[in-house]
């Protein structure tokens, strides 16, 4: 006896295309139930089968592959639609063609704090199961072991990006040459160097290092993020970035530093400059270098002390003159990118 519907009719999410008894291929499919659109009309034409409940048997397996191939042909389109939309929501979280973010945290270094931004900025990168987490600062020592990640990838030593780590962690790190020397003592079992513009693949996720200016003491970098078809660039600190062109190129989504909306908080103390650009800067860069969308996380004392509706009143007219379409992160913010 066929086992309802399950076996002989299945969608692979992966091509659209049908499959039937002997031809699946477990490991990407998903099984879909068609008893109505497909089975239906075979069952009402046979009668109840030999079976209990009508069910269909092996006899039936001619007739019913006819009656895929007849609905694969687009006698019912709609069904098909539908189900390759179930599919792919089902699956989605095995990382089909999809990069989940989830903002941990999103207050920069300030004593400010809400409901809203309470943590360090961190965030988790997820693609086919696989998770990274960037940056764990202070607010997350002996905490971030709560969401499991895989791996830490870090931009930077400052406090509210590396003192997380203080009290080590088996989970291998990658960061840079600048940001090892400054958290040298830091116990640390399994330790990876990120060069700059070298792609590092990273549980499946490609990260790529890019040079910006924000600090003299704790230089930081900027992270251009591939899985599958998305590509993001991230940078949660920043004065200018090195190669802005080849770091936004394609970019889907731009994360950036939301310490302040249009008051510059970039200063000269020697020969760098050091500090924080705008909102209004950053967003000028997506207009310019074809970014669509943007999200500001590390929001400093003016956002998380006026709130996030009173920051968006004047960040959303900078961002439509742009053609931008922006967002600011919140703390258990989720973004699914496709």
């Amino acid at each position: 006896m066929l086992e309802g519907i399950w076996n002989p009719c299945c969608i692979d999410v992966l091509t659209g295309r049908f499959a039937t008894l002997g031809t699946v291929s477990f490991h990407h499919i998903f099984l879909a139930r068609v008893q109505t659109a497909v089975a239906g009309p075979l069952m009402r034409a046979k009668g109840p089968g030999p079976g209990p409940d009508g069910q269909l048997d092996r006899d039936d397996l001619p007739a019913l592959q006819s009656s895929i191939a007849t609905w694969k042909a687009g006698w019912n389109v709609k069904i098909a639609l539908r189900l390759r939309q179930v599919a792919a929501h089902v699956t989605g979280h095995h990382g089909i063609a999809r990069m989940k973010l989830t903002f941990l945290g999103t207050r920069g270094y300030i004593d400010a704090a809400t409901d809203r931004h309470r943590r360090h900025t961190a965030t988790l990168v997820e693609y086919r199961g696989r998770r990274v987490m960037i940056d764990c600062g202070a607010d997350w020592r002996d905490r971030f072991q709560e969401h499991h990640p895989q791996a830490i990838v870090l931009t930077h030593a400052h406090p509210d990006h590396a003192w997380g780590l203080k009290s080590g962690t088996a989970r291998p790190v990658y960061a840079s040459a600048q940001t090892w020397e400054a958290i040298a003592d830091y116990p640390l079992e399994d330790r990876h160097l990120v060069e700059p513009g070298r792609p590092e693949e990273i549980r499946g996720i490609t990260f790529t290092l890019f040079p910006v200016e924000h600090s003299t003491r704790c230089p930081a970098g900027g992270y251009r993020i591939e899985a599958g078809r998305v590509t993001i660039f991230y940078v949660p600190d920043v004065v200018y970035i090195h190669d802005r062109q080849s770091a936004l190129s394609g970019c889907k989504l731009y994360v950036g530093d939301g310490a302040t909306v249009e008051r510059s908080l970039v200063r000269k103390p020697g020969d760098r400059l050091i500090g924080h650009t705008p909102v209004r800067t950053q967003l000028t860069w997506c207009q310019k270098e074809g970014v669509p969308r943007a999200i500001f996380t590390h929001l400093g004392s003016e956002i998380v002390k006026g709130g996030d509706e009173t920051a968006m009143a004047r960040i959303g007219p900078l961002a439509e003159e742009r053609g931008v379409d922006v967002r600011l992160a919140f703390d258990g913010m989720v973004q699914v990118l496709r």
